[in-house]
């Protein structure tokens, strides 16, 4: 199972409500691998290790700082993974749930 397929694995685990490939800019065409509404929050997978990775470049490494900044201002938490640090999505998750729970309360 290759990291992405993981954070799949796990979003459907958690039985989340998980939009794959949300567009969250109104101007731009900047998507996120994955969103989940009822907590605001993007997730992207950083795929710096396959052949096509444009993370890797200094051009591409600025365009993912722009539009991830620009979640950023636009309220939306972004968690990001690579396949070293993928499997730390369980306890962000159980966080990130934690501290809305407690918000509720």
């Amino acid at each position: 199972m290759t990291a992405k397929e993981a954070i799949e694995f796990t979003l459907k685990a958690y039985k989340l409500n998980v939009i794959s490939e949300y567009k969250f800019h109104p101007e731009r065409r900047w998507k996120a691998d994955w969103y989940l509404p009822d907590y605001n929050t993007m997730i992207e997978y950083e795929g710096v290790m396959s052949n096509k990775a444009r993370h890797t470049t200094v051009t591409g490494y600025t365009k993912d700082c722009e539009k991830y900044n620009a979640a950023a201002l636009m309220g939306i938490k972004v968690l990001r993974y690579t396949t070293l640090n993928y499997h730390q999505l369980v306890a962000d998750l159980d966080n990130l749930l934690s501290v809305v729970l407690k918000a509720k309360v």
